[in-house]
């Protein structure tokens, strides 16, 4: 107990270190703070918080609340009593890190908007995270996982694609006036969407500015991405927990699975001992210092390429968050073929996951959950939309015989990104979370090119 103690305090530690950071009043941070919530929620605060701000505005206090909510979630899932086995069952942990912070700004307590919190996770610890999580990972055994995994996250990816158009023809002979909000056309909301589920935030940026989407429309459309993309993760988690089912019902050949996961437990299991305080260093020190790598290599890149080839701006080509995404996860690939592999026997993943989840309670923080009685009817499309991809999945799935793991990990590297997609993958076993980093970074590749394409299939199509 006491060797898990002294973890959280080191990263309460840190993530402290980091908030201070960022207090400087800095106009350039304030732009990027404001560009990075753009896949989050931007509906409007309760009155409260128009009128005196939130209850707790101090950013110390909000991370030490977040902290106690997570550590909370997690010891409590951990129980063995009948109750939290049941209760986690139905509501999958992953999915109260995200509400719990999402009912706190909706009633006032804390100010997703107000806080510099979400910035500070999503630029320093999610590429730490994806650096400590790619760092373990062995490519000549994912490799063997086969063409199946990108079968599987290119049907999920088809499937947003022909299902932002289809939601629109199959809609509009119901109820067509839904395609217009306060006189704009909803479609280009809904590009942003595909870019957001195909790709991840910068997509979605990219989508805003190509497609022009107002400001309102564009809240609309957050708070349905939100909302859908968490409940159909909450679905996953459920049946990652008893995927041998689904498997048998498909007739999935899940030998190439089983033998990776083995083979890497037995890795794991011979290298696993315990941390000694230079372990932690230096673990710590890998994660952050490719973070900083990260940040310098990205300062350098976007600007060039805006300056240079300003019309690659259309591809999130120019986006620094965007870059800072990909050079973490490469050098942490880059990384794994040599001895720092074997800073997995120290905790390296579990401190990538634990960070992970840090961001995930940020993002949680910006959710307003009264956003969902807003407009409903655009929760009407975002169903249909989801059903869609479902469908495609299962159907690709059952075609090519693939694992159910395959279907989840390929769905979620689509429309959760980088954050959930290996924390789906963990929940069938840790030793698979890179398989998801990798996936959802291969989203961000194509996302842009597949959010464009379908934002100009619904335009046809729209009435």
């Amino acid at each position: 107990m006491s060797r898990k103690i002294i973890y959280i305090f080191f990263i309460i530690v840190l993530f402290g270190a980091c908030n201070s950071i960022t207090h400087e009043p800095d106009s350039v941070v304030v732009q990027e703070q404001v560009e990075s919530l753009n896949n989050l929620s931007e509906v409007s605060q309760i009155e409260s918080i128009a009128e005196g701000g939130p209850l707790v505005k101090n950013d110390a206090v909000v991370t030490g609340i977040l902290f106690i909510v997570l550590a909370l979630v997690f010891y409590t899932s951990s129980l063995p009593g009948k109750f939290w086995k049941r209760f986690y069952t139905f509501i999958p942990a992953i999915l109260l890190c995200y509400f719990i912070p999402g009912l706190m700004n909706t009633f006032g307590l804390v100010s997703g908007e107000a806080s510099k919190l979400y910035f500070v996770a999503s630029r320093f610890f999610l590429p730490a995270s994806l650096a400590l999580l790619t760092i373990t990972i062995d490519i000549k055994e994912m490799w063997r996982l086969g063409s199946k995994a990108i079968i599987m996250f290119l049907a999920g990816a088809f499937g947003i694609i022909i299902g932002g158009p289809l939601s629109i023809i199959i809609i509009s002979f119901f109820a067509p006036d839904m395609f217009t909000y306060n006189g704009e056309e909803v479609w280009r909301g809904m590009a942003t969407m595909a870019g957001s589920w195909i790709g991840g935030g910068a997509n979605q940026a990219a989508m805003l500015e190509v497609f022009g989407a107002s400001k309102e429309l564009f809240s609309q459309i957050l708070a349905v991405d939100v909302v859908m993309a968490n409940l159909w993760m909450a679905v996953l988690l459920y049946f990652a927990k008893k995927p041998e089912k689904i498997d048998r019902i498909t007739g999935a050949d899940v030998s190439n699975i089983t033998k990776i996961k083995e083979k890497v437990e037995a890795y794991q299991k011979s290298i696993m001992r315990i941390p000694t305080f230079p372990d932690i260093m230096m673990l710590l020190g890998v994660g952050f210092g490719i973070t900083g790598a990260s940040h310098l290599l990205a300062d350098f890149i976007a600007p060039l390429i805006q300056k240079n080839y300003p019309h690659l701006e259309a591809y999130s080509l120019t986006n620094n968050f965007f870059w800072i995404v990909i050079i973490a996860t490469t050098l942490g690939v880059l990384l794994s073929f040599t001895k720092v592999r074997k800073l997995e026997g120290v905790g390296a993943s579990k401190f990538g996951t634990a960070f992970l989840f840090i961001l995930v309670a940020t993002i949680g923080m910006n959710m307003d959950l009264r956003a969902i009685a807003e407009n409903p009817q655009f929760f009407i499309v975002g169903i249909v939309w989801m059903l869609i991809h479902i469908s495609v999945m299962i159907a690709v799935a059952w075609l090519i015989k693939a694992p159910f793991f395959f279907v989840a990990v390929g769905s979620q590297a689509n429309i959760g990104g980088p954050v959930s997609a290996p924390i789906v993958a963990s929940e069938f076993n840790t030793s698979l979370a890179p398989v998801g980093v990798l996936l959802a970074v291969f989203g961000y590749a194509v996302g842009t090119y597949g959010a464009y394409l379908c934002g100009l299939l619904m335009k046809m199509v729209s009435p």
